[in-house]
């Protein structure tokens, strides 16, 4: 199973039959995969089901929907706080695609120092991979990010990257965390699950 966001709403990939749902279950088709997820980005539907008895339902679901590899970080420096953008009016992490080649490793530490003008960073593990639907040129597309715990020694000045739409970058503590979240997406805040002191 997997869980994919559309305007904040899940799209559940899933090759067990769902029960005790209404009007919201789609045959893994073209048009009823474009139904669903105009439906939930118009929020007609609170949440919808794809359903396909078979395996590998995400490389299937990805053949018609194209996939777009990213990869990014939730940084923490020696104090304990997190690295935070401000971008689209929203509180988010830094991350971005893989460019040719690269590994999702180095792509994520490369975004990060990009995006906010950090440097020296570690990867400590990887935390989570995330899946959203945005739409570029009138496409849908499926966005993956592979993102990584990382750790940095780093005293310098944090540096927007502007032409990225980056307003704003700061190091943020546990009470301005929890401000920050109230105003993010719901795949940042599922990186913060196993921090409880981050949650409500």
């Amino acid at each position: 199973m997997y869980k994919v966001f559309v305007n904040e709403s899940p799209l559940i990939l899933t090759n067990e039959k769902p029960v005790n749902t209404t009007g919201n279950v789609f045959l893994l088709d073209d048009d009823a995969i474009n139904y669903a997820i105009t439906s939930l980005s118009k929020k007609l539907l609170t949440e919808a089901y794809i359903y396909d008895p078979g395996d590998n339902i995400l490389e299937k679901f990805s053949s018609k929907i194209p996939i777009v590899v990213a990869a990014g970080g939730l940084v923490k420096n020696k104090k304990g706080k997190v690295l935070f953008i401000y971008r689209n009016d929203k509180w988010d992490l830094p991350k971005g695609k893989l460019d040719k080649g690269e590994s999702i490793e180095k792509a994520a530490i490369r975004e990060v120092e990009e995006e906010t003008g950090v440097s020296g960073l570690q990867i400590d593990r990887h935390l989570k991979t995330t899946y959203h639907i945005f739409k570029r040129n009138g496409n849908y597309k499926l966005k993956k990010v592979y993102w990584f715990a990382m750790e940095t020694n780093f005293k310098g000045d944090l540096i927007p990257q502007e032409n990225e739409g980056i307003t704003k970058v700061k190091w943020k503590g546990p009470k301005k965390i929890k401000k920050a979240l109230h105003n993010s997406y719901i795949n940042i805040k599922l990186l913060f699950e196993d921090d409880s002191i981050y949650q409500d």
